[in-house]
């Protein structure tokens, strides 16, 4: 078991790393570890949280951002913006279930990841709602970026480098959004009894449509979900004023067909979808997501279902999520599938000695992985911040 140091002030954190970066000792950089199992283990005898340096810092409605130091639950931000009807956009997910524990995720741990949910395909990811933040880099330096109001951002957006990097450059302490009014209402066309390919062509045509959805999955037969037929069915959200719900679902149902389900269901639905409810991954199951151009999802549940692999596709198919047995035989074939399909892929969960014995992201191109090694070598001298995280050796 890892020493574990909390320091809930910033100067302290900025200390820790400061000693940790003489002594030249890696760290473990995490907020409420509630993604312990994401990508490699970090070998590191002392573990750096965040979990302590919480609270709300800004909170403007008017001007529509909200700051908040890097262990501020989710929770506690997303009840914060409900009572002035205000959402984070991206709708970051929750993953406790997939990881199999009650921890909180937190504001810093989200951004670390760049989570973001079904909303993507519509409003961009997590990355974009970023606007401002201040992090510790590996020297102990605190370091600032963005501002706290949209027409401050100025500068190198050290923001967007940082965010999904996973604890490797930094130790993020603040963090800025920018927000967006909360739908009044939702609601959700479900088409039933599509396969994926046919399913992939309806969410196609309505993403193309001028009626402005915000999410389209489709899910198979026997999806965990309350509410759905129990075949598979392809799903279409849209969000708004209630009558524009209504007349924009009433008109993609005049032509693509489909039932409708109603605020509460849509609502239970989408919050499913985002958080990969729908897999059920079983406790021993690895998972992956991978994502390719929405048309070559099909393909890719096609190309492992013979491995005895299941999953479902959101963002219109250009997001599929497997689970699968937790070997190396399994993760080479999903790693083929994704290659195959000229995508990407990320090990989401996996027993240790898997998730340290092969690659959790794919490879970088020679010149690229230079990059990242610089980039690596510039905020992080020592490297010891989240040592092998993404990458072994980096």
């Amino acid at each position: 078991m890892t020493d574990t140091l909390a320091p809930a002030d910033e100067s302290d954190i900025a200390g820790e790393i400061r000693a940790a970066a003489a002594s030249r000792e890696p760290l473990l950089i995490c907020g409420n570890a509630s993604k312990a199992g994401y990508l490699r283990p970090v070998q590191a005898a002392r573990t750096l949280s965040l979990r302590a340096h919480t609270g709300i810092t800004l909170y403007s409605p008017k001007e529509m951002v909200i700051a908040a130091r890097a262990g501020t639950t989710l929770a506690e931000i997303e009840q914060t913006l409900a009572a002035e009807n205000q959402h984070i956009v991206s709708e970051p997910p929750d993953f406790s279930a997939l990881f199999g524990t009650d921890k909180r995720q937190t504001l810093g741990g989200a951004v670390a990841a760049n989570l973001s949910g079904p909303r993507r395909i519509a409003w961009g990811a997590l990355r974009d709602q970023v606007i401002g933040m201040r992090a510790v880099n590996g020297s102990g330096e605190i370091i600032r970026s963005g501002g706290r109001v949209l027409k401050n951002v100025t500068g190198l957006d050290i923001c967007k480098l940082l965010t999904g990097s996973f604890g490797t450059l930094a130790a993020m302490t603040e963090i800025t959004l920018r927000l967006l009014p909360a739908p009044e209402s939702v609601g959700t066309l479900v088409l039933p009894g599509l396969d994926a390919v046919e399913g992939v062509r309806k969410l196609t045509a309505a993403l193309g449509s001028p009626f402005g959805v915000s999410g389209a999955a489709w899910l198979p037969a026997g999806a965990p979900v309350p509410g759905l037929p129990a075949g598979p069915a392809a799903l279409i959200r849209i969000e708004e004023f209630s009558e524009s719900v209504s007349y924009r679902l009433g008109r993609l149902r005049d032509q693509l067909g489909g039932d409708i389900l109603d605020d509460p269901a849509t609502r239970k639905l989408w919050a499913a979808i985002r958080d990969a409810s729908p897999l059920a991954a079983a406790p021993g199951e690895a998972v992956w997501r991978i994502s390719v151009r929405p048309s070559a999802g099909p393909g890719v549940l096609a190309a492992l279902a013979p491995h005895d692999a299941r999953g479902f596709l959101d963002w219109g198919g250009g997001l599929v999520w497997i689970a699968g047995a937790a070997s190396s035989e399994m993760h080479r074939q999903v790693a083929a599938a994704a290659q195959a399909a000229r995508g990407t892929w990320t090990l989401m969960r996996a027993p240790e000695p898997l998730r340290a014995g092969v690659d959790v992201i794919p490879p970088e191109a020679p010149a690229l992985a230079a990059i990242t090694r610089r980039v690596k070598a510039a905020f992080d001298p020592a490297g010891i911040l989240n040592p092998g995280r993404m990458y072994a050796g980096l």
